[in-house]
């Protein structure tokens, strides 16, 4: 792995809010920490209720990680664009990731335990 990230299971039960509406709950999710960046929740795709996200063309890429892909999320009163990113084909170092979901929090969209 990569000397500055480190994945490990997350602890507790995650949920993940937008819009009021909860698009999934997991046991199953992992965090991510990069370097001195906060923590990322990383939530199985199968946990997550796919009905609310769109893909969208947009890309970007990480040296660490890979190339991402992105998803908005859509609530009923409101669009939060390419909130949700994924790596389909992460590098090596990070395989573990493949097949999670993690989320932007910002106004409107929360990763909490509970």
């Amino acid at each position: 792995m990569t000397n500055h990230i480190t994945i490990v299971p997350a602890q507790g039960n995650w949920v993940i809010r937008a819009g009021g509406a909860v698009l999934g709950e997991s046991r199953n999710a992992l965090e991510l920490i990069e370097g001195d960046r906060d923590p990322v929740i990383y939530f199985p795709r199968e946990d997550i209720g796919m009905a609310f996200l769109e893909a969208t063309d947009h890309k970007t890429n990480c040296p660490h990680k890979g190339e991402a892909s992105y998803f908005s999320i859509m609530s009923k009163s409101k669009t939060y664009e390419n909130a949700v990113w994924s790596y389909d084909a992460p590098i090596d170092a990070v395989a573990q990731i493949k097949g999670y979901l993690a989320f932007e929090q910002q106004d409107g969209v929360a990763v909490e335990e509970v």
